[in-house]
């Protein structure tokens, strides 16, 4: 019988006819940068023949189209699309986006290693190639109580999944820069592979530092100026824009053809009812070249550069021996997906069938005590209170300071200047710990969100004008087993239970982003202003460094860091 190898051989050379032929389009040559008429033939899973004509088993017209490489999204947490790797699969891969390289970063501070398992089971039956790269801060801080602990032990079983590229976004640079023996550990196990960055707002001699590690690769630049500098000194960087951090347009004037080779894109964070109202990496490529990017930048970095900068060496061009991953689009500047090929294959209903399904896990991870409108209280304080100023498109936060109203020994609400409650209560069973302080910036009016998706610890976040209507939300988090809840009033207005670790619903992606239309309608009641206030929620809780310097190395700018 006849090998794979012979018979990629045998097509390619058009001996015999190819599996499958593309005929009557053209293809993005994403070196030269020319749209090229030509058959594309395909073997298995691999591109075997392209700049010519060729016969095939099955034939099929793409007269007038134009075929690019598969998307890669090169950083993301797919618990904050809310669905199950499954469900993310059947919503995602028909955007174009055929590969996925994922942190489960959210459920291994649930979960643990459970977590991982999950993810990784879960990889190898979906029809996009996903990823992982192992969780490296769980937990992300010992500020907040989270459900596990991955130290190097546990993560090391992992190491050589099939389904692992390396160690995920590296969040402690200030543990790295000072060779936290934890980190070093960390560091050291995984030398020689993959390591994801994370070192928002970090420059200067401390950069040098944090990439002496080893590490290549960052998602959270927000300035142009800032991605610069850390193109120079070697990082490739990942464009991101998600339902909450939204930096393409900060950072378009660094894709260019020049830069391309060291830019990939990415979402991190991204919900299913953004992606069916605005699309995934394909909103970006169009929003790129209708601001002026050149084709040839963003589509590079949407596929090859991204390929390359994490080691996937068979993918990213639409050329021989590179893996059939394809999308079908009508021109460049639209980016509109009619047909995408995972790995050879047509992506449709029938494709997705086809896989197996994964048990979900984590579905009693909500263990938070009940609680009262009196836990709420805010002691009332000499001078100004602590507050925390949200920055709508950002997941960095302002520490801010004012003198709020007092109602006898209390601190309240301040609604002319956008100042209302938050807390966070832990909800993993440990300690029933429950801190409270002001936010601003929500533009809340009445009523109160909570959500038990809380980054990165994921306890449960309430924000409220009022402690009865707090209490409320916080309480029926524990009853739906996770998710968000809206209340107004005394009353419950709209709510989605995530009960997979308190993250990710059962539910098919399309109830999800019907759900989230609801969900959305209910908190604008309230009065808020944020496009997407839950997910602004989720990340209220990342703990803010408000006075991080680094001797000697560099310094953060202290007025607008979060470690996120």
């Amino acid at each position: 019988m006849k090998s794979q190898l012979e018979s990629r051989i045998d097509q390619g050379t058009g001996r015999e006819p190819a599996d499958m032929v593309l005929k009557g389009g053209r293809f993005f040559d994403l070196v030269t940068g020319e749209l090229v008429a030509s058959d594309i033939a395909i073997c298995g899973d691999t591109v075997v023949g392209t700049c010519g004509d060729y016969k095939g088993r099955q034939e099929i017209d793409i007269s007038g189209k134009i075929v690019v490489p598969g998307f890669i999204d090169t950083h993301l947490h797919i618990e904050s699309s809310l669905v199950t790797p499954h469900e993310f699969d059947r919503c995602v891969l028909p955007y174009g986006v055929t590969t996925a390289i994922c942190d489960p970063h959210e459920i291994a501070n649930v979960l643990g290693t459970e977590g991982l398992q999950f993810f990784l089971d879960s990889a190898m039956e979906t029809i996009m190639d996903i990823r992982v790269q192992l969780s490296s801060c769980v937990p992300a801080t010992h500020l907040e109580t989270s459900g596990a602990d991955l130290p190097i032990e546990k993560l090391l079983p992992f190491r050589n999944h099939p389904k692992v590229i390396g160690l995920a976004e590296f969040m402690n640079f200030p543990g790295v820069i000072h060779k936290d023996p934890v980190c070093m550990a960390k560091l050291e196990a995984f030398k020689g592979q993959h390591i994801d960055g994370h070192a928002p707002l970090l420059s200067g001699a401390a950069l040098n530092g944090y990439l002496a590690a080893g590490i290549r690769t960052e998602h959270e630049c927000t300035s142009a100026r800032e991605a610069l500098e850390k193109i120079r000194k070697g990082m490739h960087i990942l464009v991101r824009e998600g339902s909450v951090s939204k930096d393409l347009y900060a950072l378009m004037p660094i894709i260019t053809e020049r830069l391309s080779p060291y830019l990939a894109l990415c979402t991190d964070d991204r919900n299913p009812l953004d992606i069916a109202e605005q699309g995934h990496l394909d909103y970006m490529i169009r929003t790129a070249i209708a601001s002026g990017v050149e084709p040839i930048a963003i589509y590079r970095a949407a596929s090859i550069s991204a390929a390359k900068a994490f080691g996937l060496r068979d993918r990213g061009l639409v050329a021989p021996g590179w893996r059939a991953d394809l999308v079908v689009i009508d021109s460049l500047q639209n980016c509109k997906a009619s047909m995408v090929f995972s790995g050879g294959r047509i992506v449709d209903d029938a494709l997705f069938a086809t896989r197996k399904p994964v048990a979900p896990v984590g579905l009693d991870s909500v263990k938070a005590r009940p609680v009262l409108a009196a836990h709420f209280g805010v002691p009332v304080t000499e001078g100004e209170s602590p507050v925390m100023g949200v920055l709508p498109g950002k997941i960095i936060t302002e520490h801010r300071r004012y003198k709020l109203p007092t109602d006898g020994n209390q601190t309240t609400v301040d609604l002319e200047n956008d100042i209302i409650k938050v807390a966070v209560i832990e909800r993993h069973g440990k300690n029933g710990n429950h801190a409270n302080g002001f936010v601003q910036g929500f533009g809340l009016k009445k009523g109160a969100i909570a959500s038990t998706v809380g980054h990165d610890s994921h306890n449960i976040c309430v924000v409220g004008v009022n402690e009865d209507d707090m209490a409320l939300a916080a309480n029926r988090l524990g009853e739906i087993k996770g998710g968000f809840v809206v209340v107004e009033d005394g009353r419950v207005t709209g709510e989605i239970a995530l009960p997979v670790a308190g993250l990710m619903s059962l539910e098919p992606y399309e109830t999800v982003r019907d759900t989230l239309h609801t969900l959305r309608k209910a908190a604008y009641a309230l009065g808020t202003t944020l496009e997407e206030p839950f997910l602004q929620v989720a990340f209220l809780p990342l703990p803010v460094i408000p006075h991080l310097k680094i001797s000697d190395m560099g310094m953060v700018d202290v007025d607008r860091f979060a470690l996120i």
